[in-house]
């Protein structure tokens, strides 16, 4: 048996993770209560904030909350308070210590993997709050170490694969995990999510030799 490098995504690859966001969003949308503007026209205003927000602060919940505030400010039909940032700050330490829900059979494909090869966690965000949702996973153990980084592209992919020669990257985010992954040179293993966050969405290649698709995490255990 070749012992490989699998580099194994977190948020929505290991644990439930952006459908928390989007509950926060839509409570947010009806706090906000905008008088003409559908939640769809707001999440788009808030969309544009993400977009030139995420290359400056990166990812997660205080982020989402600065985000937040910037949103409301930009839309918001009366003059701003105290609560409503409070509110927002609720929101976002809510986030921050959610429970971590596991996604069926990760605990399980992690032992078994673990003991085969050469397992990263490879996660963007905040390092405090990524560790933060590790350690509360209960999942620290099955790793041989962690990679936190701003933002996942081929560049990072080509300095991961020139280290470990033979590397798959596993995660559910095409535009994060799959393609600049691809990119790069590595393998790739693709599990959609259906609570996959709409900014990472993006094609994947059809027919690719080095990409493979599953429908469920355990189904690792059939490729490595």
């Amino acid at each position: 048996m070749t012992r490989l490098a699998v580099f194994i995504d977190a948020d929505d690859t290991l644990w439930e993770n952006n459908v928390f966001f989007e509950r926060a969003f839509d409570r947010f949308a009806g706090y906000l209560a905008h008088s003409t503007m559908t939640a769809a026209e707001v999440r788009m205003s808030l969309d544009e904030i993400e977009h030139v927000n995420n290359r400056i602060h990166g990812y997660g919940s205080a982020n989402f909350a600065r985000n937040l505030k910037q949103c409301f400010h930009r839309l918001c039909e009366r003059a701003a308070t105290d609560a409503d940032g409070a509110f927002i700050d609720g929101i976002e330490q809510e986030l921050l210590h959610h429970p971590i829900e596991l996604i069926e059979g990760v605990e399980e494909t992690l032992a078994y993997l673990s003991a085969r090869h050469h397992l990263t966690l490879c996660t963007k965000g905040s390092p405090a709050e990524q560790r933060a949702k590790l350690e509360r996973s209960g999942l620290t153990g099955f790793f041989h170490a962690v990679e936190i980084v701003k933002e996942k592209d081929a560049a990072l992919y080509r300095r991961l694969g020139a280290a470990h020669p033979r590397a798959w990257m596993v995660g559910n985010s095409p535009k994060s995990d799959i393609n600049p992954a691809l990119a790069a040179g590595l393998s790739a293993v693709f599990i959609p999510h259906p609570y996959t966050w709409h900014l990472e969405h993006e094609e994947v290649p059809p027919h690719h030799e080095r990409l493979v698709v599953l429908d469920r995490f355990e189904g690792l255990r059939g490729i490595f």
